[in-house]
């Protein structure tokens, strides 16, 4: 039998994982319980990661760093699918590339069984049969493959010595024809499982959704929190632009009409309570801004919003903190957990959200419920779809604190430059720089703006909504022609300036001073 060049092995190889993971995602579709084995493979990848490699898919690709690691377990296994399509193009080798998709298949119904509370069949179901149709591609491809020759130097050899180099037009066409249904199958399978998927979604529970008035409405937010320089950050942060870092692939769809939230752990009477129930609440709106340890100086990873909800010390005193209770746990319907302490709920505005900008929260920012704790990095504090309350000690470590990084850890003092942007060129004369800074539960009192090594300059502060929101803030610079460094410090309410000796954001948030470089033409 005449073996197939290189090349097209390697199609062959691509093609039959590529349509393994196309059945996968349609069976998983079908059956929207057991979860697809792609995402369940890139969320037990962010699970296991070491920090090395997470902060550099954080810094690399930002709050896109998701979508970054599907495509690239994608690319993984059609590289590794073309690989030992190659290595099994003689028949004796035919084995290596079957082995592989087995493998395959045993990697993603493993990841697949530990996501979800399906059952066992239907859990593995996704990753078995894309794995079966992945073997019977290969074969039939290799079938068809064998039978012609390819005209691009790289003729096969037989076991008997080299193949006729002359082209084989019938069995050309058959490889061809066979290998664009397979690609067919696998697009199309692709997106009907997606398709299909989409009936879990929590959309439409959340369009259904009707927000009380608050029983406190703020006011419209003072157009004195501008500083009116454009480019520098919106003082409110629109929802879709709002910064997203949790571990999930894809965000959990949970639907309000079965929704359940439990207090329970150190407690008197453990409670619990229905999303209508919590609607039913007098509900009040809070301005808080949110900040993500991962944030570097200088980085976007920080957003403002106006919340709408209650405070979680009610919930607390309902269900009564008992002696010895320590620790807030917030857990997640997937699992997720953090925990700040007991005292964080009373001696600030520590709420309950349903509600984000006006609207019921977005599905990514924790709908329909998310804890919002202001002054404290979000991977303690900040649970979204939130299903259980618990009352601990410390004894219990939360997935991030299990993972090295701190388990205590108050928001820093920030500043950051966003007007003019870093190796911009601007013209000699007034130059606006502008940014934000923040310190939440304290307040930012004071910012400062030095250009290369002169002396320290008061910015212009905009208008302080609360203690808990950032402030924008202005200087004029009367810029001369050359190189210039710009650098930005706050101190906050308290008097304590920000700290200037550079750390990395794990495991307790970056400090340092936020510095660019623009050139000025004269």
């Amino acid at each position: 039998m005449a073996v197939p060049g290189r090349a097209r092995s390697a199609t062959i190889g691509v093609l039959a994982y590529g349509l393994a993971l196309g059945v996968g995602e349609l069976v998983a579709g079908i059956l929207t319980e057991a979860g697809s084995p792609l995402i369940a493979v890139g969320d037990q990848a962010i699970d296991l990661a070491p920090e090395g490699p997470r902060k550099f898919a954080i810094d690399t690709f930002g709050t896109a760093d998701k979508p970054a690691l599907v495509w690239g377990i994608v690319v993984v296994t059609l590289v590794v699918g073309g690989v030992l399509g190659t290595i099994g193009r003689r028949p004796e080798r035919r084995a290596v590339p079957t082995v592989g998709l087995l493998a395959f298949g045993v990697v993603g119904g493993a990841a697949t069984l530990a996501a979800t509370d399906a059952s066992p069949v239907a859990a593995l179901a996704p990753s078995a049969l894309g794995a079966a149709a992945g073997v019977v591609a290969l074969r039939a491809l290799f079938g068809a493959g064998a039978g012609s020759h390819e005209a691009d130097g790289s003729a096969a050899a037989t076991d008997q010595g080299p193949a006729p180099t002359s082209a084989d037009p019938m069995g050309r066409r058959r490889f061809l024809l066979g290998a664009g249904a397979t690609a067919a199958v696998a697009v199309a399978a692709v997106a009907a499982g997606r398709a299909l998927a989409s009936r879990a979604s929590a959309a439409a529970s959340r369009a259904a959704v009707v927000l009380r008035r608050p029983t406190t409405p703020l006011p419209p937010i003072p157009a004195g929190t501008s500083v009116g320089i454009d480019g520098v950050t919106p003082f409110v942060t629109p929802n879709a632009d709002f910064y997203r870092i949790d571990t999930n692939l894809v965000a959990p769809q949970v639907q309000a009409e079965t929704y359940e939230l439990r207090v329970h752990g150190l407690v008197d009477r453990e409670r619990t309570y229905t999303y209508a129930d919590l609607l039913e609440r007098a509900v009040h709106e809070y301005d808080i801004t949110l900040s993500c340890v991962s944030n570097e100086v200088g980085g976007r990873l920080a957003g403002n919003a106006r919340w709408q909800g209650f405070p979680l010390r009610d919930l607390l005193d309902e269900a009564g903190v008992a002696d010895g209770a320590e620790q807030i746990i917030g857990r997640a319907v997937d699992g997720w957990n953090c925990g700040f302490p007991v005292e964080a709920a009373y001696d600030r505005n520590a709420i309950v959200a349903v509600a984000m900008n006006g609207e019921p929260l977005p599905i990514e920012h924790g709908f329909p419920v998310r804890l919002v704790t202001p002054g404290i990095y979000g991977f303690l504090s900040a649970c979204k779809w939130l299903t259980e309350v618990e009352l601990g000690t410390y004894e219990f470590e939360p997935y991030w604190v299990r993972r090295t990084w701190g388990k205590r850890a108050p928001i820093r003092t920030f500043s950051r430059i966003d007007v003019p942007k870093g190796l911009e060129r601007v013209a000699a004369g007034t130059v606006a720089v502008g940014g934000v800074a923040w310190a939440q539960t304290r307040g930012i009192a004071k910012v400062e703006v030095q250009v290369d090594d002169g002396a320290w300059s008061e910015a212009t502060l905009g208008e302080e909504l609360n203690r808990d929101t950032w402030r924008q803030w202005r200087f004029a610079w009367d810029a001369a022609p050359g190189n210039h460094r710009i650098r930005v410090r706050a101190t906050d309410a308290t008097g304590a300036t920000q700290i200037e000796e550079r750390e990395p954001p794990i495991p307790t948030g970056a400090t340092g001073w936020h510095a660019i470089q623009v050139t000025v033409e004269g």
